[in-house]
């Protein structure tokens, strides 16, 4: 199943999306695979996988962290797409890439791309690539049927959040704060007000997914509500996998009580409810 195939499927279950990320490789490449099932078994509707990175300038400590498990692991770019195409020949979700440009210019974008397809990558993320400078990037991805994911943030404003949604292809992933990823206690009235916002511009366009500092399903539940199609959630299964014990029952465990907070979802428009305990 692709992005356009799962989002549709969602909008007829009236329920919003869940997405997971996990580091490629972290804590071991050969465990990948099965913490991602765990996920999917616990209810992620998408996938998302990192590249590890040296340099991951969007990340907070959790995911700079994973990352450098992942490198000391020997984990490579190509041993992620692998991944990625494990992944979508076990099951059947969309599963999305993000890295950072380097690793794909190193690699070569149209053999990245090559790679993408013969894998079955749905998508791909570049948190470090405008789409300004994206031309040669997005010819080879729509060549070989891959979307092209941009992202925008709460300063984006709207003419360049307008081109922005013309060019990505998939879900527009909003940035729902100032910062790195990482964990956070409450959501943000910013994030509510931003995603309030742009949902204004992605209606009817295109989804609209909601990542950085979602950890709760109360997190995920706020963040529907005010109008995004999916939550992404990363930092807080980072911290799971690092436990390192129980690994898979509990990331499963946690993706359940997340993906719960998708289900009947009552939509609010404009701006939120006064007073939610969540700000």
């Amino acid at each position: 199943m692709d992005l356009k195939g799962k989002f549709s499927e969602l909008k007829k279950r009236g329920e919003g999306g869940l997405i997971v990320y996990v580091t490629g490789g972290d804590p071991d490449p050969e465990l990948t695979p099965s913490i991602v099932e765990a996920a999917v078994e616990g209810g992620a509707d998408i996938i998302e996988i990192g590249i590890p990175f040296s340099d991951p300038i969007a990340d907070g400590p959790t995911i700079q962290a994973s990352s450098v498990r992942a490198l000391r692991a020997g984990v490579t770019p190509k041993m992620v797409v692998e991944m990625a195409g494990e992944v979508k020949e076990q099951l059947n979700v969309p599963v999305i890439l993000l890295s950072y440009y380097n690793p794909i210019f190193r690699m070569g974008v149209e053999r990245f791309f090559e790679l993408a397809e013969a894998n079955g990558v749905d998508g791909v993320i570049v948190p470090d690539l405008p789409f300004e400078e994206a031309g040669e990037y997005r010819k080879f991805a729509k060549a070989h049927g891959v979307d092209t994911i941009f992202l925008a943030a709460p300063s984006t404003p709207s003419e360049r959040l307008k081109r922005i949604i013309e060019f990505t292809s998939g879900f527009l992933y909003l940035v729902s704060v100032f910062g790195v990823t990482g964990v956070r206690e409450r959501v943000q009235r910013l994030t509510i007000e931003t995603v309030s916002r742009v949902k204004r511009f992605t209606e009817n366009v295109i989804p609209l997914a909601v990542g950085f500092g979602l950890s709760k399903p109360e997190h995920v539940r706020l963040v529907l509500e005010c109008g995004a199609d999916a939550a992404i959630v990363g930092s807080a299964f980072i911290k799971i996998i690092e436990g390192a014990k129980e690994v898979l029952m509990k990331v499963e465990e946690y993706a359940r009580k997340l993906k719960e907070a998708t289900r009947n979802v009552n939509r609010m428009r404009g701006v939120p409810r006064a007073g939610a305990s969540q700000y």
